[in-house]
């Protein structure tokens, strides 16, 4: 009887293991069709859903998670998507504006020019100078968007070496002295007697700083203070250019160094502004492998501050 037992309890284990794996094989192959069903559903409706399954499979859990993550990142794509193509058509939007004012006051002059062949030549030279002034700023206008597509593009090479920051700032500074004093404003110029060194690139600083000091002139005029503040910890040098102008909103703040994107009052005659000066600044001190921030408070300090890289 006893090999009779052992051989009846071989036959019991080995069925119960083949009735364990049919139901394992037939609820693999159900989990399996209702992800494919699952995620059939999710990408023709894009719908912002995860593939929940209750499972005791360590291998479907593992495909589970997967997928989820990829769900999350064609979700988060999705949006990056979105708010590009948003950004691109306030950006035709902006173009459009920002060259088609200009151009109709220079066909407004040229059209009076023409028109009127006995002008008088003081006028008539007047009227081209203001043609002349506007065909400058829309050939500024377009070397902007060069320079941006071939920051964003990586065509430009910023070599960085090591920069005498003081210095730097000073020149930064006394180039806006005059626009300053005409302006009536007052330039409160912070900067230690003991020399500062950052990993930068000249040419990139000079022209992030006069974007900065030419907004804090726009837009912070107000205040009838500019200021520049150069400072340093053990690993990184700051540069803070500040105004105590009329400040800018908690959103703006959030958006202000996207492409195009201009405060309200930039589209004012007395705020002419692209939208690009803040977002080519913002892209040159990443390519120097630094930061730029903003903090603001009305009519108390709106402060850009630059981070880079401190060299002894």
């Amino acid at each position: 009887m006893g090999p009779t037992l052992l051989l009846l309890g071989m036959i019991v284990i080995l069925g119960t293991l083949n009735v364990y794996q049919y139901i394992a094989r037939k609820n693999t192959a159900t989990h399996l069709e209702y992800i494919t069903a699952k995620l059939e559903t999710v990408m023709n409706s894009n719908r912002e859903e995860q593939v929940l399954l209750v499972t005791q499979d360590p291998g479907m859990r593992e495909l589970l998670n997967t997928i989820n993550r990829l769900l999350e990142l064609k979700r988060q794509y999705a949006l990056e998507f979105t708010r590009a193509e948003l950004a691109m058509r306030r950006m035709l939007a902006n173009i459009s504006h920002d060259l088609k004012t200009p151009l109709t006051v220079v066909l407004g002059y040229i059209e009076m020019i023409a028109s009127h062949p006995n002008m008088d030549p003081e006028q008539q030279k007047h009227l081209l100078q203001k043609v002349h002034a506007k065909a400058v700023e829309i050939v500024d206008l377009i070397n902007r968007f060069f320079d941006l597509a071939k920051l964003e593009s990586g065509d430009q090479n910023i070599p960085l070496t090591r920069v005498d920051m003081n210095e730097v700032c000073r020149h930064s500074i006394l180039m806006f002295y005059d626009l300053l004093e005409s302006s009536g404003l007052t330039a409160a110029i912070d900067i230690p007697d003991h020399q500062i060194y950052a990993r930068a690139n000249e040419e990139a600083l000079s022209r992030v700083f006069d974007n900065l000091l030419s907004n804090a002139v726009r837009y912070g005029g107000d205040g009838e203070k500019i200021g520049m503040t150069l400072r340093c910890d053990e690993n990184d040098v700051y540069v803070d250019v500040w105004d105590q102008g009329k400040g800018i909103s908690e959103r703006d703040q959030r958006l202000i160094f996207e492409r195009m994107y201009t405060l309200e009052d930039s589209r004012n005659q007395s705020f002419q502004g692209s939208g690009l000066g803040l977002t080519i600044t913002k892209r040159l001190v990443e390519q120097m492998d630094g930061e730029i921030i903003v903090r603001s408070k009305p009519f108390q300090s709106t402060i850009f501050t630059l981070k880079l890289s401190r060299l002894a």
